[in-house]
């Protein structure tokens, strides 16, 4: 992909105060997009902004909600107000809530549907209007391996992520019926990723989230990227998160009991920590960074464990 392909677009996106979504107004606004970041923490998008800028990017920094409608709405106004017409619109925002299901609060379920999907709902429905009018635009929107591949201990954030994958294809069907060829909206599908997003969710475990082979999230920035310029439906990022579906999807039930079973491990081998909402319901200044650090707690974790003796857990344990 060549930097003239996203030279002088106008992309938005949700959740680029930390993670995916800043790593990815980064690297944007390095192809010479002009980038409109939105989130919650208006006073680190305005960090963000300000990194581009210096860097001879430009960018308009959006504090937002996006499970609020109306909020969603001013940011695309405010998006073309400074910049002009829209040309992509990345849904990235994501929380998640870690723990057996029926220990969760009901509400940190509730958010996390409001925020992932609900919150994809209201951008895509902004985009696609503003996109189908014009006759051209794209919608990259975040799913996760867990799209396809259920996921013990993150069942609503699982839930979210299949009906975001779902509400691809539907929208895919529905623009090729009515004609607009040149609307696309894409969906990538990473494994679990190493950013902040860990230490923000919810967490009701009772001990450090963390997850086995986590993949680095410049990897699934540069996706992200590639998709903005060249959106081809469904697109899995990494051999990990491909392999895992093609097994899922010839053998799901081995797939799923090996999934519960590695989340569960996971679980229990991290250090003790007390149950939280995380920062899910009101943002906190914790994790402003792209990368969240998880493989190297992880490995400090199990190198204490091991220092002390202790055997490794089996999958069966």
């Amino acid at each position: 992909m060549s930097d003239d392909e996203l030279r002088d677009r106008n992309v938005v996106i949700t959740g680029a105060s930390s993670g995916l979504g800043r790593g990815t107004a980064i690297r944007l606004a390095e192809r010479g997009a002009r980038v409109v970041i939105a989130a919650r923490r208006g006073d680190v998008l305005k960090n963000v902004a300000a990194q581009i800028r210096a860097a001879g990017g430009e960018a308009l920094a959006v504090p937002v909600d996006v499970s609020e409608a109306d909020q969603v709405e001013r940011l695309a106004a405010e998006a073309e107000e400074r910049f002009g017409a829209i040309d992509v619109w990345v849904n990235n925002v994501g929380i998640g809530a870690i723990g057996l299901f029926w220990e969760i609060p009901p509400e940190d379920h509730a958010r996390v549907v409001a925020v992932n999907l609900t919150g994809a709902i209201n951008g895509t429905h902004v985009a696609l209007r503003r996109f189908v009018a014009r006759g051209r635009g794209t919608v990259v929107n975040l799913g996760s391996i867990d799209s396809e591949t259920p996921l013990a201990y993150q069942a609503s954030y699982a839930a979210t992520k299949a009906a975001v994958l779902s509400l691809g294809r539907s929208l895919t069907q529905e623009l090729r019926l009515v004609g607009a060829d040149d609307v696309q909206v894409a969906t990538i599908l990473p494994f679990a990723v190493d950013t902040p997003w860990w230490d923000h969710a919810a967490n009701h475990s009772g001990h450090e989230p963390r997850m086995a082979a986590m993949d680095d999230p410049w990897e699934v920035v540069d996706a992200i990227v590639d998709a903005c310029a060249d959106p081809r439906g469904e697109r899995h990022v990494g051999a990990k998160s491909a392999g895992d579906a093609l097994v899922h999807h010839l053998l799901p039930r081995a797939a799923e009991r090996i999934s519960a079973e590695v989340s569960q491990r996971e679980v229990r081998r991290g250090a003790r920590r007390p149950r939280t909402s995380g920062s899910i319901h009101a943002p906190s200044g914790r994790g402003t960074s792209v990368e969240g650090g998880i493989r190297e707690r992880r490995a400090r974790e199990d190198a204490g464990r091991e220092d002390e003796g202790e055997r490794t857990p089996t999958a069966g344990d």
